[in-house]
C-alpha cells in the first residue's frame, strides 16, 4: 500500500505567512523587532547579574 499523499491545504498554503505577519504587525518593523529583543537581552542580563551577586 502507497503512503498517502502530501496535500497542501489552503489553510496550511497561508498559516505560516499569516503568523509571520502578526508577529510582525505586533512590532510594526523588523527594526522595532530587533529593539524588542535587545530590550528582553538587557533585562535578562541585568537578572542574571543580580542573581550572581546575592552568592
Amino acid at each position: 500500500m502507497a503512503p498517502a499523499r502530501y496535500e497542501e491545504t489552503p489553510m496550511r498554503k497561508y498559516l505560516i505567512p499569516l503568523l509571520a505577519l502578526a508577529a510582525l504587525s505586533a512590532c510594526e518593523t523588523v527594526k522595532g523587532a530587533g529593539r524588542d529583543l535587545q530590550t528582553a537581552g538587557a533585562a535578562v542580563s541585568r537578572e542574571a547579574a543580580e542573581v550572581q551577586s546575592q552568592y
